[in-house]
């Protein structure tokens, strides 16, 4: 029971419920917000869904029909009362004592019903049934004027595209196929004493003399004609306005700042944020505000047009990855790991986030945090790899989500566009049916792409609006899988299409929002879910673990392409992932290299929902694979590649800031000994927001059997290395590296030094341990008496004196038997 508030306006409906199948066979508690999966697991009624196959065994819960229940005192009913709900996944009815107070069916939707006449004094019921989503889109699909595909390949649970739910729940070649419900947001009782707050959206107008003017419209809800007392305030300017209400009324207030401090994304410039608040007596909205100009450059040019952001004036390049939900079940994800993911994108050098469609809109903490880490948003609509209706009552639905979901999350600084769809373009071929009937499926498409596109413009006029990912243009319906001269690109030729990694050099993209090469989750990570039996490639527990068709042949034979083969299970994980790392390295560094042509490079994918092999660059939990270390280096803002051109290896330098930069680099040979041989050194200069070539070698000059090296310090007070290898790495004759380890716990800050020595040459070293932490490098190279000393953070401290065991690994050792 909850008593109600001595304020009497809301009364928090979070906590404990009780759960039942409406058959009354199963019977537990929930705690919402929450899913059902994880309380009948917490409550030992299902297996782990994310361990061996025990997603097989799982699948069952999603076809039943499910309820919610609890109570609630009310010592008096008078007055006007509502339900606040939001994130109601999905297809469900509420009930309050018995009366049907809501039918909800959109996940991406507030609700708010009307339970006045519901309500009586002393004890209250609400119960919420959950219908089977699975059986509801079954329905839903038999009532379609035309059959509406999707993908089996990504939903191996059926009409998904049917519901208003995160794709991604019906399965992916990435996600656990579970199709889980519940509650994952608000649930609440509340009072409406005079007005309630509905939206709060902002406007900002720059002036030529510097000064910004913000323009704040809060749109309030009365039942009938008041006066509401409202007041604005930003960064401790208030003012009350005393304004009559009657239905939805919107009232404006202007801000004028004279000396604005700007918002900047990461590594060009101050996060600067205003605090901004709306308040009735009994209501209050408080945002965050960065004060910030967009722009997103299409004009035509030689090549095609381009695509490019500018912020505040300055374009920008985007660094950056894909973001998928941060856990396929909602009760095992936090704040506090949304965040720790995203203070990782921002420890890589990232400044963009893609919010790619079959997911959620997010939730409020993780837009409010990507506007204190500079971490710009692309922002998709729910939409992903499948068609969708267009007939009236879905497209109703879809123009209540979108302008819902804009007014809540526009006046956020990171989010600088806004995207219709995913490959719903590229979704008109991949069906028979759209194939021999595109013109019914091309219409259909538009009435959903239109309706998205005007809910936007009507709810943000001004908003930067994009119709598709990827696309070439507006109304462009072509191929940007592999056109690269106009708009953004996704490219997947290395993966889908198994080409060589050099491949990645065929294409110019203007901008590429998707490209990604898969590994194996980490070692301490397939743990979690595998038993020693099954730790092989090939055993049907690692096999449900991946969810790409043909992936696992992909990854092994790729190996046989570029390496010698991995001596062991753990050795093969380990290579997978350094694998991962040279690819999108490839793709990135030469891309960078075409700036201005080339303006984003927005990686698949950033995280994982559950543990399984994917694209990912963080393993699920958080740890970083090796790929994400390479990804802190490669994205550096001034970065040096060695990018093969013809018959010499040019030396991109590339300059992501606003200052000019110069930087002196040593290019040296690397025998398989670990000797270096030095070959020259070069300093070069390199303009702000520019890529230049610093110097070239010849591959004559590179003897067979060794690699090319390099090192460079920059002005700035950056630096790195790296090296390139003309040709395979398993043509080289590695000999063993004699790496030396010692270690020291220090006991201040409860981290860990281990330092690293190499008699020979030591390719991409890494280190790993079951323990959880960070390390503060990692898959690094070593010549023959090199050191290296690195910081292992724990994420949680150890019993006092206790050191981690640690692992490690380099190329030689990976692939030798000795």
């Amino acid at each position: 029971m909850t008593s109600l508030p001595k304020n009497g306006f809301n009364i928090d409906l979070s906590g404990s419920w009780q759960l039942a199948s409406v058959d009354g066979e199963i019977r537990t508690t929930i705690i919402l917000p929450g899913d059902v999966h994880t309380a009948l697991h917490r409550a030992g009624l299902i297996p782990d869904p994310y361990f061996g196959r025990n997603e097989e065994k799982v699948q069952w819960v999603a076809e039943r029909e499910w309820a919610v229940e609890r109570s609630f005192t009310l010592p008096e009913v008078e007055g006007d009362w509502y339900l606040d709900i939001d994130y109601l996944d999905t297809v469900a009815s509420v009930h309050v004592n018995g009366f049907l107070a809501l039918e909800a069916d959109n996940s991406f939707r507030r609700h708010r019903p009307d339970i006045s006449s519901m309500l009586k004094s002393g004890d209250n019921s609400i119960r919420i049934v959950f219908a089977s989503s699975i059986a509801v889109a079954a329905a839903r699909q038999k009532q379609q004027p035309f059959y509406i595909p999707y993908s089996t390949g990504n939903s191996p649970i059926p009409d998904g595209n049917m519901l208003r739910k995160p794709q991604c729940h019906f399965g992916w070649d990435w996600n656990i196929a579970i199709a889980p419900l519940g509650l994952y947001g608000t649930i609440a009782l509340k009072k409406l004493e005079t007005a309630r707050i509905e939206h709060v959206v902002t406007r900002q107008t720059h002036n030529n003399d510097g000064s910004v003017d913000l323009k704040v419209t809060a749109t309030l809800f009365s039942k009938g004609p008041d006066i509401a007392q409202v007041y604005f305030e930003l960064d401790g300017e208030r003012v009350r306005l005393d304004v009559g209400v009657n239905g939805e009324t919107h009232v404006n207030h202007l801000f004028h700042i004279d000396n604005p401090r700007l918002w900047w994304p990461s590594g060009s410039g101050e996060q600067a944020l205003y605090r901004l608040s709306v308040e009735l007596p009994t209501d209050e909205v408080t945002k965050q505000i960065g004060l910030r100009t967009i722009e997103l450059i299409t004009t035509p040019d030689a090549s095609g047009s381009r695509f490019a952001f500018k912020v505040n004036g300055r374009e920008i390049f985007c660094r950056g990855a894909n973001w998928i939900p941060a856990d396929a079940l909602f009760s095992l994800s936090s704040p506090e790991k949304t965040e720790d993911l995203l203070q990782s994108a921002k420890a890589a050098n990232m400044n963009m986030i893609r919010v790619w469609g079959g997911g959620f809109y997010e939730q409020d903490h993780f837009y409010d945090l990507c506007d204190r880490l500079g971490l710009m948003v692309w922002q998709d609509f729910m939409f992903a790899c499948n068609l969708y209706p267009s007939t009236e009552d879905f497209l109703d639905n879809v123009t209540i989500e979108v302008d819902y979901q804009v007014r809540r999350l526009s006046s956020h600084a990171s989010i600088v566009l806004w995207c219709g769809d995913n490959e719903l373009v590229g979704a008109l071929t991949w069906f028979e049916e759209s194939r021999k009937d595109r013109d019914r499926y091309l219409v259909s498409y538009d009435r959903l792409n239109r309706t998205i596109e005007q809910a936007v413009k009507k709810a943000l006029p001004g908003a930067l609006w994009w119709p598709s990912s990827p696309a070439s243009g507006y109304l462009d319906f072509g191929d940007a899988w592999h056109a690269d001269g106009s708009g953004d690109m996704h490219y997947w030729s290395v993966w889908h299409e198994n080409k060589s990694f050099d491949n990645y050099r065929s294409v110019r993209p203007r901008f590429c929002s998707e490209f990604g090469f898969q590994s194996y989750t980490s070692l301490p990570v397939i743990r979690t879910y595998a038993e020693e039996k099954d730790m092989n490639v090939a055993s049907p527990v690692m096999e449900l673990h991946q969810k790409n068709a043909g992936g696992n042949e992909r990854i092994a034979g790729t190996m046989f392409r570029y390496f010698r083969f991995p001596k062991d299970f753990p050795n093969f994980v380990y290579l997978s992932q350094i694998q991962q790392g040279l690819a999108i390295k490839t793709a990135v560094e030469y891309w960078r290299s075409l700036k201005p042509h080339c303006m984003g490079t927005i990686y698949w994918q950033l995280n994982d929902t559950w543990p399984v092999a994917s694209w990912s660059s963080l393993d699920y939990g958080g740890r970083w694979k090796a790929m994400h270390y390479l990804v802190k280096r490669f994205f550096q803002p001034v970065a040096v590649a060695a990018i093969p051109d013809g018959k010499t290896i040019r030396f991109s330098l590339v300059n992501d800031t606003l200052a000019e930069v110069s930087v002196d680099l040593a290019v040296s040979i690397l025998t398989v000994k670990g000797e270096r041989r030095h070959l020259k050194d070069v300093q070069a200069v390199c303009s702000p927001d520019a890529a230049v070539t610093a110097t070239s070698v010849d591959v004559s000059d590179i003897p067979e059997g060794t690699l090319l090296a390099w090192h460079f310090t920059a002005s700035n007070g950056t630096g790195g290395e790296g090296h390139y290898v003309n040709g395979t790495y398993k043509a080289l004759e590695l000999e063993p590296a004699g790496l030396a380890v010692t270690h020291e716990y220090i006991e201040e800050n409860g981290s860990v030094d281990i330092n690293v020595t190499a008699r020979g040459l030591a390719l991409f070293v890494m280190i790993e341990t079951e323990t959880d932490g960070k390390y503060s490098d990692n898959a690094f190279d070593l010549a023959a008496g090199e050191s290296r000393r690195i910081t292992f953070t724990l994420a949680r401290p150890l019993d006092r004196g206790a050191l981690p065991e640690f692992r490690f690994y380099d190329l030689y050792s990976c692939q030798s038997a000795d």
